[in-house]
């Protein structure tokens, strides 16, 4: 940081400050619970049984130290090679129609309510709308401190069972979706894309209507012909960012589809393919005829599926975090 030319590139320069201050961060916690860890133990040395009003301080602290230890030892967890990166996120509606496109919209709200309760900011990167309700896909990306690290979970398949509000019947009804989730990988990775693999559209970006509808043609998708990837981008009004932050995102994929080839290789395993249907869910919510969140995965439930849904699933995530490691 203190070369001259360390503020030429700012988008690196600005990684490398956000790094130094999750550093900072790490150490200037570990420095204070020590310290308040050896106070305490000085207090508890001096004091005696009649000192009760001093106890029962004490008594608060260590709830309140067990607490804050938990949130380090958890961090500890993540030290995975992206799990401090920001993660990208894209969710499409499955089997069941409408009802899908509906339940894609309330997972894009879970994680949006989530991210704004962790104080991350969410950058919505293409929306396609469903034909009567709710979304057929999203890609987004959440932007904060080991945001990956703590939703890289989520990849999978999501299974929801309520009463159908679109069937004038009243029936139940279970619809799909499936979550994918990977880091924002630096731009400048070495990942070699030849230009006769691209196809790239150039379409006028879609929207609820209003402002919210360009007028001119500046989204981008971007279909690798070798993997036969899709990559849409609508976000910026500049055709050209749009471009650029599509082929990161593409590139991206590409880098996790060659480690994932090399893993299988290295273990002699063929990668679970996920089909966004019937018997392949990764978490089921219930909501009638009783209430119930459950994590297949992990192995986490909960009754409390409203509070779930409205995005509140710290909890679920470090549940998950500590079960695989």
């Amino acid at each position: 940081m203190l070369q001259d030319s360390f503020w030429n590139d700012r988008e690196e320069s600005d990684k490398t400050v956000l790094e130094l201050k999750n550093i900072k961060n790490i150490v200037e916690r570990m420095d204070y619970l020590t310290k308040i860890i050896d106070d305490n133990l000085d207090i508890v040395s001096n004091a005696n049984e009649n000192e009760r009003d001093i106890l029962l301080l004490l008594e608060e602290e260590l709830l309140k130290l067990k607490k804050d230890v938990y949130k380090l030892e958890l961090e500890t967890y993540l030290n995975g090679v992206y799990d401090n990166s920001n993660a990208i996120i894209e969710i499409h509606a499955g089997a069941g129609g409408t009802e899908s496109c509906d339940w894609a919209n309330m997972l894009y709200r879970m994680y949006s309510r989530y991210a704004q309760n962790k104080g991350y900011n969410l950058v919505e990167l293409d929306k396609q709308d469903g034909e009567e309700a709710g979304i057929k896909s999203v890609m987004f990306q959440i932007n904060g401190l080991q945001a990956y690290g703590y939703l890289k979970g989520e990849r999978g398949v999501h299974r929801l069972v309520r009463i159908s509000p679109f069937d004038s019947n009243k029936r139940r009804h279970t619809s799909f979706a499936a979550v994918d989730v990977m880091p924002e990988i630096n731009k400048n990775i070495d990942i070699k894309i030849s230009d006769n693999d691209l196809r790239i559209d150039i379409y006028r970006s879609s929207g609820p209507g209003g402002q919210g509808v360009n007028t001119t043609d500046s989204a981008v998708r971007i279909t690798h012909l070798p993997t036969g990837i899709v990559v849409t981008c609508q976000n910026e009004r500049s055709q050209i960012r749009n471009k650029e932050k599509a082929l990161e995102v593409l590139k991206s994929k590409l880098y996790l589809l060659e480690q994932q080839k090399q893993n299988e290789k290295i273990n002699g395993i063929k990668g679970e393919q996920l089909t966004n249907g019937w018997g392949s869910a990764k978490r089921s919510y219930v909501m009638c005829p009783y209430t119930l969140v459950k994590d297949n995965d992990s192995g986490y439930e909960t009754s409390n599926a409203d509070s779930i849904l409205n995005g509140e699933i710290d909890e679920m995530l470090e549940y998950g975090i500590k079960i695989n490691n």
